[in-house]
């Protein structure tokens, strides 16, 4: 399985004056299993600079609101530019003596993954300056699919750039198309495609499973599984529940010292079976070693996609964790769900409104007259609504 990566490399001659910049991640590398920046200086094309996302452009921050900085690569003597640091949007002045941009970031499918909002903000870039940009293709773990709810226009932020559902089922290629049309974007954009990907096929439905190997894109992307539960356990970091950060399964996971696991399947089993449908749901202790309840043994469930029971079409991770909070406060209305902290720099605004791009979520959660069809009803009507507008976009049919 050849990504865009593999296709430029193979099918593109170095241009010695062109001046480019690759925006990377650690799982930026070629079927080879080389990193992109080293190969692409390998075979001759001029990369004079990089750009490195959140966690770094070799992976140096472990947890979220790690900032880092810029440095020299000590191995080409480039200068790697954090785009997680000083700076989150690309500056006029770091790309005037750039040509080409190459994008090459790994996405797992989600809008709240941050390298979506790092792909706008280089298109925005590119179109202010007159720079050319080139999205090297990878594909979506989560496959197809579309979950969550549309983030509400004024809520944008980081984790949240634009106004689409928070599960999209695009490549990182499709979105681009999308972004330029909805921005509205005057932009040289191109792409390197990936040959003969087909996102709904078995077993990978959107990964190539024993083709390609999984590289974490981020510290805690550690699995399949996880791009695959992502959608709905990223909720969690907006409550007081832990997801799994701090032990070996991050972000697959949900629990609590006390948590009552069973007495939450069970309720969701009575009213909404459909949630639980397409996984494997297992009851699970664990211990985290940093993060929420460290050193506190935690009762939890543990999401398993990679059991033969999986429907890919069937497991919608938001509904499961919007589920798992509402029957929580149905059992526990009087304990606090909801975490109140600094997340991703915004300050006035509570972390699961951020997450989920508005307040809809919570409020659904917290009202006692609210049921599971008030959710479901919005949920596929906007569900609904993202194919249809996705649909001119979409390369891989």
């Amino acid at each position: 399985m050849k990504f865009g990566i593999d296709v430029l490399l193979e099918h593109s001659e170095p241009a010695p004056k062109s001046r480019i910049g690759l925006v990377g991640h650690p799982a930026s590398v070629t079927r080879a299993g080389e990193h992109s920046l080293d190969a692409l200086i390998a075979r001759g094309f001029n990369v004079t600079r990089a750009f490195g996302p959140q966690h770094g452009m070799r992976g140096d921050k472990q947890d979220n609101m790690i900032e880092s900085q810029d440095y020299v690569d000590p191995r080409h003597n480039i200068p790697v530019i954090s785009l997680y640091g000083e700076h989150r949007h690309p500056t006029d002045s770091m790309l005037e003596d750039i040509d080409l941009v190459l994008f090459d970031l790994q996405d797992v499918g989600c809008r709240i993954y941050t390298y979506i909002s790092t792909l706008k903000y280089f298109l925005e870039a590119c179109a202010r300056t007159g720079t050319a940009i080139r999205v090297l293709d990878r594909p979506n773990p989560a496959g197809r699919p579309v979950d969550g709810l549309y983030l509400e226009p004024g809520q944008e932020s980081f984790v949240g750039c634009d106004e689409l559902p928070t599960r999209h089922g695009l490549t990182v290629a499709e979105l681009a198309r999308w972004l330029v049309w909805k921005n509205n974007l005057n932009v040289d954009l191109s792409i390197e495609r990936l040959p003969a990907y087909d996102p709904d096929a078995a077993p990978g439905y959107g990964w190539p499973v024993q083709q390609r190997a999984w590289i974490n894109p981020s510290p805690n992307a550690s699995s399949l599984n996880m791009a695959r539960c992502f959608a709905g356990t990223v909720l969690l970091e907006g409550t007081l529940l832990s997801e799994g950060r701090g032990t070996t399964t991050p972000l697959e996971l949900v629990g609590a010292p006390g948590f009552p696991a069973d007495e939450v399947v069970r309720e969701l089993a009575m009213s909404v079976p459909e949630w639980l449908t397409g996984i494997l749901l297992r009851p699970c202790y664990f211990e985290p070693t940093f993060h929420k309840h460290v050193s506190q043994t935690c009762r939890g469930l543990m999401i398993h996609t990679d059991d033969a029971g999986y429907d890919h079409h069937r497991f919608k991770p938001f509904r499961l964790i919007a589920g798992i909070l509402k029957v929580l406060r149905r059992l526990r209305p009087g304990e606090e769900i909801w975490r109140f902290h600094e997340y991703e720099y915004e300050l006035d605004r509570t972390p699961i409104d951020v997450i989920n791009g508005g307040p809809f979520l919570r409020q659904w959660v917290d009202d006692e007259n609210a049921d599971f069809g008030d959710l479901a009803g919005r949920l596929d009507a906007e569900a609904q609504r993202w194919v249809d507008e996705r649909a001119p976009f979409l390369i891989y049919k």
